[in-house]
This record gives structure tokens, sequence and C-alpha cells, in this order.
């Protein structure tokens, strides 16, 4: 059964900061382990922190506990992260995220969320270039070792997974200190 994959995706920045409250600043992986999402207090939050800091990315929050890797996405990168939001992972069939977020399925799950992540910090501009670079398209190598395909529909961005299926880009540039999030309104599959 092919499954679809989940990236991360965050919003404004701006209300964190201007929060009186302090910050939680760690992401419980299990009972037993925390990662620090913060930086520095001078910084914005790491990928994993900008997506803890919108609700609109609570589901992928709960695969990346699931998978094991907020220690990865929390990690120095850079990394470009596709992230789909929540209602990107209602478009799955029902149960699969169900299915997908149990412990024995941890390896098909961090699967599915690496091949939303490329390595370096690719801004929507460099992603633009490449694509026009590569004359209509561009091929990205996740960390999960497949590749999506980038092409342009009028002015948005389309990734096309191993599957056939695509998402569309619709929000862009989001800052984090380790690298910059793209929301994604469907979740992509590896193959």
């Amino acid at each position: 059964m092919k499954l679809i994959a989940m990236p991360l995706v965050a919003s404004v920045l701006a209300l964190a900061a201007c929060s009186s409250e302090p910050a939680d600043d760690t992401l419980v992986v299990d009972d037993t382990a925390a990662v620090d999402t913060m930086a520095t207090a001078d910084t914005a939050p790491n990928i994993v922190g900008v997506a803890q800091s919108d609700a609109n990315f609570s589901t992928l929050v709960t695969a990346i506990n699931a998978a094991d890797l907020g220690g990865t996405l929390s990690g120095d990168g850079p990394y470009t992260v596709f992230a789909p939001t929540n209602a990107a992972f209602e478009k799955l069939p029902a149960g699969t995220l169900d299915t997908l977020t149990m412990p024995e399925n941890r390896e098909q799950l961090s699967n599915i969320l690496t091949y939303h992540v490329v390595s370096g910090d690719m801004m929507a501009a460099a992603l633009t270039q490449a694509i026009t670079d590569g004359n209509g398209s561009a091929e990205l190598t996740t960390l999960s070792g497949e590749t999506l395909t980038a092409t342009l529909d009028g002015e948005n961005v389309i990734l096309t997974d191993a599957t056939g299926g695509t998402a569309t880009v619709t929000m862009t540039d989001v800052d984090a200190s380790n690298g910059t999030i793209h929301a994604i309104d469907t979740v992509l599959m590896p193959s």
C-alpha cells in the first residue's frame, strides 16, 4: 500500500516573539528524551520549534514525534522542508495516519517524512531559479535518498512525488534557525 509523506510548515514567528510568557523550548520525542528546539534566545526557533508554534502543523509535529525525527530536524542542517499542513494530512485515506504512527511502522513513517526534506537552505527564489535553469523542472534529492520534481504552474511551485502525486507550495520562506520551511497542500509519497 502506498502511503503519503508528511512535511513541515510553520506560521508567523512574530506571534511567538511577542509573547510575554517564556517559550517552551522542548519537544518530547518519547517518554525519556527531549529535544532542544531553540537555537538561542536571540534567533528564530529551529524547524521543529517553528512547526510546534503553529496549530496548522500539529499533525506534522505528532508524526515527527512518532518517527523519532525531532533530533534530526532540530540539528544543524541547513534543511529545506516541504511541510504538509493538517489539511494535507486530512486528505490521506482514513486510518493511514493512525497506522503510520504505530511504533512498528516508525521506519516507514520516517522514510515518508524525510522524503519531504532536502539538504540545504533553498528559499523560494532559489527554487524558482533552479526550475528555470532546468528548462522547466528541477530534481530535488531528499534526505530519504529519493527525488522530488519541482515545476511551475503559473507562479505556483508544484512538487511531483515518486508515485506521480502532486502538491502545491502554499506558503514560502518560513525562516527557522536551521533552514527554511515551505508549506504544501498534500502529503507526498516516496516509492
